[in-house]
């Protein structure tokens, strides 16, 4: 038998080190090349490092949330054995004066590391707390996972399952649970968002600026458009209407299609309008990018930022589609509010915020209409882009997005 360093790879875009999220495997574990080892997070996704080798555990570099450095120890192996053999201790060799020896644990008999055990690091950990062996647990998962339904059943079929249901407060040692705290460690794409929000607050002197927007007309090409769409596909959202208005106004107003390079001292200014699509996700707010809007027609521009964001939603984002916006537009849809102080997603300099659409009652012509009233709550980095440009650019998009005929029409 033979050992297998596997150290920390380069997970791409010259990343130096990356992130533990979550361990797939645990020392004794006996798992097959390409088997899932751990998640891995970089500052653009999280990525799943497969063995390179087949084998067994012998020992996992780091915790979830410790960030390692590429090229370093991540996994050792023991190779060239089918399953995991006993293993006696040798005799500990007697401990330098003042120094003792930790006692050598040992081995896992060959029969408890025979089914490896798949379960997530929150159903070990539940199974820790309550004494159970998940090496006992019938899994329903793919490939025999434990999911958390099966730990509940194997809890609830223990002998003194009954009694252990016992108050909140004697449940837990005399302590109500209702007072009791919960902490969870920031890491993954958590961390990487708490990192670049705090950065982005603390080196941006952000300028907001929040204008009101009569979507009236609007509206009504959004449910004509609408009627026009083939059977199955998706109706037109009010977000590709106004990304093609950006597009359109970001040929008047370059500085605010800029990315600040801070090292150089460097404003670039893009003739590209790559726009970044804040979304929501289950890992938190994620940034896929639509690239070349300005070259696509309305209906490519609807299908490409419903396809970026599902991406993004569902994990399937790759790095390359999560980098490189050069303009980030936000909404919260229905709970837009009535406005909002969007971050800036440096090296950006300019963030355009979508507020929900409600209809109130206005002056028109010096009577009371009802329209449907929309706020544009958006952020300049006060540094390049100066409060009037800012001002002027919005209400460049907001004639474009009351007229919706401009966003159309090449206009000299």
């Amino acid at each position: 038998m033979s050992r297998y360093i596997f150290k920390v790879p380069d997970l791409g875009e010259g990343t130096v080190a990356s992130e533990i999220v979550a361990w797939k495997v645990r020392p004794g574990d006996v798992v097959q090349e390409d088997q899932p080892l751990v998640e891995m997070s970089t500052e653009k996704a999280v990525v799943e490092v497969p063995a390179p080798v087949g084998g067994r555990i012998v020992s996992l570099a780091g915790e979830p949330g410790d960030v390692v450095a590429v090229g370093s120890q991540l996994v050792v192996f023991e190779t060239d054995a089918a399953a995991p053999e006993p293993v006696v201790a040798a005799p500990a060799a007697p401990a330098p004066a003042g120094k003792p020896v930790a006692p050598v644990a040992a081995a896992e008999p060959a029969a408890a590391v025979a089914r490896r055990v798949m379960a997530s690091p929150a159903t070990r950990r539940r199974a820790r707390e309550a004494g159970v062996n998940l090496a006992a647990v019938a899994g329903s998962g793919p490939g025999g996972r434990i999911e958390r339904n099966d730990l509940e059943t194997a809890l609830a079929a223990a002998p003194g399952a009954a009694a252990a249901e016992e108050p909140p407060a004697a449940a837990a040692g005399g302590r109500d649970r209702r007072t009791a705290v919960e902490e969870q460690k920031v890491i993954g794409v958590r961390r990487v968002i708490a990192e670049r929000m705090s950065a982005a607050k603390r080196t941006i002197p952000h300028f907001s600026y929040v204008e009101e927007i009569d979507v009236t007309e609007l509206e009504r090409l959004r449910l004509y458009l609408n009627t026009r769409v083939a059977k199955g596909v998706p109706g037109f959202t009010y977000l590709p209407l106004i990304v093609a208005a950006l597009v359109r106004v970001l040929e008047d107003f370059p500085q605010c299609n800029a990315h600040y390079d801070a090292e150089r001292n460097v404003i670039r200014r893009h003739a590209a309008v790559h726009v970044g699509i804040a979304t929501q996700t289950g890992d938190g707010l994620k940034v896929p990018v639509v690239r070349h809007a300005e070259s696509l027609a309305l209906p490519e521009l609807a299908a490409e930022i419903r396809r970026v964001a599902e991406a993004a939603r569902s994990g399937r984002a790759t790095r390359a589609e999560l980098g490189g916006s050069t303009i980030t537009v936000t909404s919260l849809g229905r709970l837009g509010g009535i406005a909002s102080t969007p971050v800036i997603n440096a090296p950006e300099v300019a963030i355009i915020g979508v507020n929900k659409a409600v209809e109130r009652p206005m002056v028109v012509d010096g009577a009371i209409a009802v329209r449907r009233i929309m706020n544009l709550s958006s952020s300049f980095d006060h540094r390049f882009v100066d409060g009037f440009d800012a001002a002027a650019m919005i209400q460049a998009l907001k004639e474009r997005l009351e007229r919706p005929a401009m966003i159309f029409i090449e206009w000299q």
